[in-house]
């Protein structure tokens, strides 16, 4: 036979338990990038976690949205290989990030990136020769996320 006392400290220490697992660690990071250039506002250190935050130069910027946390995670699938290329409908083994693929920037580059992920790490600029399609989604997300969720110009 259960007393009231008896649920109501069951109750209780569920409500607490509750709480503390929301309260928990904080999401992983997806991706680290540093961008750089020679244009005013290029330095950005952009760091992404996989519940959805981002943090801009440090601080606290916010939250990405769903379709933004989507492309994020494709993204480190595609660099990291895992993803499929539905142009030559192939999946490939080994990506960008298993090679830790560095490519040199092509003439009259403006923006440099370094994405470092646990996978590996990436660098290249805007006009890298022979860079993978996922580079571009990686650039357009990095000004996307500074614009929309950190509130900077570029």
């Amino acid at each position: 036979m259960t007393t009231r006392a008896t649920v109501h400290s069951a109750a209780s220490a569920a409500v607490v338990a509750l709480l503390l697992a929301a309260c928990g660690t904080p999401s992983a990071d997806l991706f680290v990038v540093q961008r750089t250039g020679s244009i005013p506002g290029a330095r950005l250190t952009l760091r992404v976690q996989d519940g959805g935050e981002v943090t801009c130069n440090g601080k606290g910027g916010g939250m990405m949205t769903s379709d933004q946390l989507i492309d994020a995670r494709e993204i480190v699938r595609e660099l990291g290989g895992g993803a499929v290329d539905r142009q030559n409908d192939v999946t490939s083994n080994s990506g960008p990030l298993d090679r830790n693929l560095q490519l040199p920037p092509g003439p009259s580059s403006i923006l440099r990136y370094a994405l470092r992920a646990e996978e590996g790490r990436v660098a290249f600029s805007d006009t890298s020769p022979r860079q993978p399609k996922v580079f571009f989604r990686v650039a357009k997300l990095v000004r996307d996320l500074a614009r929309d969720v950190c509130g900077l110009p570029r």
